[in-house]
């Protein structure tokens, strides 16, 4: 058996999680590169949702792949398919395999095989199904509801070429007569991850390796309905730094946690992108670059790494280059009321997002500004001697009858003002700016000074001049 056909047909790939807890991002990047691909080949990307397991399907996790998908923009095509609406057309194929002798009822009971897989493992071999009913015509058992075995092959072998690993050859023999329907009638994974994706035109299967083993079966039932079999590829998982499984406390967090956190859809996208796949030495990928240079072809053979400070390097990065407009709507989320558009908005989003790695840390960012400081730089304030305060005194003296009212002023004429201040009064701007910045941010760092005078205005600059040396004052 060998996957190999010949031609080239219509790229169509899929994206089928299952609704047991929220889409992690592990999964979104199995979804970008089975976007990417679809998308470069001018084909189509489908979303299947697999919720056959009743009893741990959670509408909410459902709801949440959606809207994840909606966030990072991969936009797919058709309708979402459902497996749990689906019973009915499993039935019929299964109903196909038995009336073809390609499948059989089996009646032994949970009991029966659990003791026969105590017998092997007390004689130390590997079981597996006996296939003690594959050509059965006695009498069945009473009172006992059967599973439906598919008739695997019993010799040879089964092939198939994998684009990232390679020729997978597996001996027949490793394999049974696995069920593809419970004793309730209902269809195992397997059988209807094989059916709908043959059913749904897919060309190419990208998904985890863990999917390795599961591959050999489905292409056994993709034989035995005379369905086209696609091309595969096994994408190596991602580890933590330390090469183990991802947990949450690494990153293996849902999808939207990271837009909770404050991350942009294009870095989480350029960073899940880059575990797993490269393209010379480039870092930084547009989804448009990505659409000319991506195939799955390139994807590695080996785990990938995730890195925390490589996603927040990109966030940063995309940060800078994101619009301010767009940067003003997204604070909001943030518990930010959404500024007012503005030449100082404008200088004070290009100041603050040089500073923020996170969509979380501009927000702040732009409260540590906008509002007058709560509390003051210790460190700052034990160095606020009695000069100091005749400094920042004289400094609000000459702003009051110095600059026009409020904005009425640029901000390269806030830059002269400071300059000439510090020339007249015989000091370092070195020594004013840390005086400034006490008063109007309320600690080190941050932005400039002159940009906080001009984004701030006169007005409020000199009031909490004021209101920190009335702090001072009550110090005494």
């Amino acid at each position: 058996m060998d996957n190999q056909s010949s031609g080239r047909q219509k790229v169509v790939t899929r994206f089928a999680p299952s609704p047991t807890g929220y889409l992690h991002i592990g999964g979104l990047r199995t979804a970008l590169f089975n976007y990417l691909y679809a998308r470069k080949m001018g084909g189509e990307f489908l979303l299947r949702i697999e919720d056959t397991d009743f009893a741990r399907n959670s509408q909410d996790a459902a709801q949440a792949i959606v809207e994840s998908f909606q966030w990072v923009g991969l936009e797919y095509d058709r309708e979402i398919i459902y497996q749990s609406q689906r019973f009915q057309l499993y039935g019929t194929y299964i109903k196909q395999l038995l009336e073809e002798n390609k499948a059989y009822y089996c009646y032994m009971s949970k009991e029966e095989l659990e003791n026969e897989r105590l017998k092997a493992e007390a004689d130390g071999c590997k079981w597996k199904y006996d296939n003690r009913y594959r050509d059965f015509s006695g009498t069945p058992p009473r009172d006992r509801l059967p599973v439906v075995r598919i008739k695997a092959p019993l010799d040879g072998n089964i092939e198939f070429i994998d684009g990232v690993k390679g020729r997978i050859n597996i001996q027949a023999k490793e394999l049974d007569d696995f069920v593809i329907a419970r004793s309730d009638g209902s269809p195992t994974y397997n059988f209807v991850v094989a059916v709908d994706d043959a059913l749904m035109g897919v060309s190419d299967v990208i998904r985890g390796d863990d999917h390795l083993s599961n591959t050999p079966k489905q292409l056994i039932i993709y034989h035995a309905l005379g369905f086209a079999i696609p091309r595969f590829f096994h994408v190596p998982m991602i580890l933590n730094p330390q090469g183990k499984k991802l947990s949450k406390r690494d990153g293996a967090m849902g999808v939207m946690d990271y837009k909770d956190l404050g991350y942009l859809p294009e870095a989480l996208l350029n960073f899940l992108v880059r575990l797993g796949w490269s393209y010379g030495d480039e870092e930084v990928f547009s989804i448009q670059k990505l659409l000319e240079v991506f195939h799955p072809n390139d994807l590695n053979t080996s785990p990938s790494s995730y890195n925390p400070e490589k996603l927040l390097w990109l966030n940063h990065h995309y940060i800078k280059q994101a619009d301010n407009k767009r940067l003003q709507t997204l604070i909001s989320e943030f518990g930010i009321k959404q500024p007012e558009e503005s030449p100082q908005t404008q200088v004070l989003f290009e100041q603050i997002k040089e500073r923020s790695k996170t969509i979380k840390e501009l927000a702040q960012n732009y409260h540590d500004v906008v509002l007058a400081p709560g509390a003051y730089d210790k460190k700052l304030l034990v160095k606020l001697d009695c000069n100091g305060v005749e400094i920042l005194q004289n400094v609000c003296n000459l702003l009051t009858n110095t600059l026009q009212e409020s904005h009425a002023v640029d901000l390269q004429e806030i830059q002269v003002f400071l300059q000439a201040f510090a020339q007249s009064y015989g000091i370092k701007l070195g020594q004013l700016m840390p005086l400034l910045r006490l008063a109007i941010l309320g600690k080190s760092g941050g932005i400039g000074v002159a940009e906080a005078i001009y984004i701030l205005g006169k007005d409020e600059c000199i009031k909490r001049i004021e209101t920190l040396l009335d702090y001072t004052k009550a110090l005494q």
